[in-house]
């Protein structure tokens, strides 16, 4: 079973809430499958359950229910008040009601009696906790490992990763195997099933939109789209979908008979003047230097399919460090790296695998992917996302998205979120949002809906 990160889990965590399984679900299945564990391994009637103010904490108030049959103790570290989530609170509150000995502790005086408790429930920190552990939650984890009793650390041994930190007995962690923890470990169900982290949803989008406060103009993405000749609107629509995804600064280079109509799309975009009226050899110059100025390339929209412009995409493509490859760059002869954006028939295409139309099927796309080190995003009724090692799907979007133009929207948001992340997650995010931002368009336009109804809905789609 594939080690999942913290992150991953808090992604998993949130799609679970945005498919309907609420999170106090999950926390009573965490702590009664705790509960068992506990069960199983006591030696004695006495269990100190002593806990955080997080859901690790209410993880293991669920579990001190489940252990009624046995004398237990929790010992939250701080004031009840100070409990973190709706969650835990309200599990904390049951045990209040229902008269278990609740102790909130002040200071490491009162964890002295741990040691004459017949197992320890250890619950002071979840997942993610990073640096030096001070202050009364390093005086509990020393307490803990001072006490010599037989230990079952909640998820992950409290402290794990940071210079202080549990060492259990055995810990139980849930849903699926964290990286780092060592010893006997029993990963335990809580209900999730495979098709919530099969599908794409609000918690992809959390772990590329993150950005540190003090940043500056160009450090949250800086996109080039190299699109355009015979076609002005593709390249433009690009481009606007990665600065309504959240580029700081986007660039189209795109030939001369076309630049000025681009740049009259928006003033917020910068256009760069090539040659002629379609990609040549001659831009070769000038692409390189725009490749080596911003974080990601989106190549294809909107280019046709003149042999020079075909050449010149194969020499300048592999010059590209991050790159998105769709529409008239998904042609043979040209390399493929980076981020592929095909739909079913580019995919046959440029891929050469013979199957009917409309079913490529996961092993097929996940093998082409791993055989030549790509990311897909296979573009569908359900998308198909896959880096070879994973594969994910996103079920948003509707039949009104046939129109023209919202794939190189999607190909536009795709280069934003990978100017900051795995070329996977950009992915995986860009096909959510595409398709939410879609289906509000759609509540309102209806078949209407044009694609840049989706791109104005962007914003809206990355707050659900």
């Amino acid at each position: 079973m594939r080690p999942i990160s913290p992150d991953e889990m808090r992604a998993t965590d949130t799609n679970c809430t945005y498919f309907g399984l609420l999170p106090l679900q999950l926390m009573e299945n965490a702590g009664a499958a705790l509960a068992r564990e506990v069960q199983k391994r006591a030696r004695g009637k006495k269990i100190a359950v002593v806990a955080g103010r997080g859901n690790n904490g209410g993880d293991a108030f669920v579990a001190a229910r489940h252990l009624a049959d046995f004398e237990v103790t929790v010992f939250l570290l701080g004031r009840s008040r100070e409990i973190a989530t709706e969650e835990a609170r309200r599990n904390w509150e049951i045990l209040e009601f229902l008269n278990f000995d609740l102790r909130e502790v002040r200071d490491s005086s009162d964890l002295k009696s741990l040691s004459q408790y017949d197992l320890i429930l250890d619950a002071v920190f979840g997942t993610g906790v990073r640096g030096t552990i001070r202050g009364l939650e390093a005086e509990a984890i020393d307490a803990i490992n001072s006490s010599r009793k037989s230990v079952v650390s909640v998820d992950v041994p409290s402290g794990l990763g940071t210079d202080k930190f549990v060492d259990p007995e055995v810990t139980v962690t849930f849903h699926r195997p964290k990286a780092g923890i060592t010893g006997d470990v029993v990963v335990a169900g809580i209900g999730i099933p495979p098709a919530a982290e099969f599908l794409a949803g609000p918690g992809d989008l959390d772990l590329v939109t993150a950005r540190a406060s003090e940043s500056h103009k160009g450090q949250n993405g800086r996109v080039l789209v190299i699109g355009g000749g015979p076609y002005s609107g593709a390249p433009a629509l690009s481009a606007m979908a990665a600065l309504r995804a959240g580029a700081d600064l986007v660039t189209v280079a795109t030939p001369g008979n076309v630049s000025r109509i681009i740049a009259g799309f928006s003033p917020n975009l910068i256009v760069r003047e090539l040659s002629c009226d379609h990609l040549s050899l001659d831009d070769l110059p000038a692409l390189r230097d725009l490749v080596h100025r911003h974080d990601v390339v989106v190549a294809g929209m909107g280019l046709g399919r003149d042999p020079e412009t075909r050449e010149a995409l194969a020499k300048i493509v592999p010059e590209c460090g991050k790159v998105v490859i769709d529409a008239d760059a998904l042609l043979p002869g040209i390399p493929l790296k980076g981020i592929i954006t095909p739909h079913q028939s580019e995919f046959r295409r440029v891929s050469s695998i013979k199957v009917p139309p409309g079913q490529v099927q996961d092993e097929t796309l996940k093998s082409f992917a791993r055989d030549m080190s790509l990311t897909i995003l296979l573009k569908g009724k359900v998308d198909l996302i896959t880096d070879g090692e994973v594969v994910r799907g996103n079920a948003t979007g509707n039949a009104g998205m046939t129109v023209g133009g919202t794939g190189d929207v999607l190909a536009g948001m795709t280069g934003a979120f990978y100017c900051k992340t795995s070329p996977l997650r950009a992915a995986v995010a860009a096909a959510f949002v595409n398709g939410t931002a879609g289906d509000l368009a759609f509540e309102e336009k209806g078949y209407s809906l044009l694609a840049t109804d989706v791109i104005e809905n962007i914003p809206r789609a990355m707050r659900r």
